[in-house]
């Protein structure tokens, strides 16, 4: 079920559970984990997208491992509000994984996190390589620590 309020999304959830936090690139898939809690969200691993079949399998075996209650995926809006063709094709993907996955979804504006994400590893002394290697979970991260700050109110 997809969520359209962060009220509806903390109505269809459970009173205690892990959630994960999608960030969706070109080629990649973010994931970060929550704790049981919903306090702290923690990155967890990046997914290459190749095939559909294998993606939706990766996140089946995720979710049961972990006893995921609910899923944010960050929605990249423009700077202005709008939505353009990235946030069709994270829609997209939701609709595509939602029959098969039966948890409450939620898109998290998403605006900024990469460069929020980018910066922390700069100055962390990250190097290019290690970036690249990591970005796309620690957005996740990002995006779902966003979504459980929202959900304590």
């Amino acid at each position: 079920m997809i969520s359209h309020t962060i009220l509806d999304f903390k109505s269809a959830l459970p009173n205690r559970g892990r959630l994960l936090g999608f960030d969706l690139g070109e080629k990649t898939l973010g994931i970060a984990l929550s704790d049981l809690d919903r306090m702290i969200a923690t990155p967890l691993e990046t997914l290459i997208k190749d095939k559909f079949s294998k993606l939706l399998e990766e996140i089946q075996t995720i979710i049961q491992k972990h006893n995921i209650k609910g899923i944010v995926i960050g929605l990249p809006m423009n700077m202005n509000g709008s939505e353009g063709p990235r946030c069709e094709s994270v829609r997209q993907f939701a609709k595509n994984i939602e029959p098969s996955i039966d948890l409450p979804l939620l898109f998290w504006d998403e605006r900024l996190s990469t460069m929020a994400v980018s910066r922390i590893m700069i100055e962390a002394d990250l190097t290019r390589k290690r970036q690249k290697q990591v970005v796309d979970k620690m957005a996740a991260s990002y995006i779902l620590q966003g979504a459980l700050d929202a959900l304590k109110y």
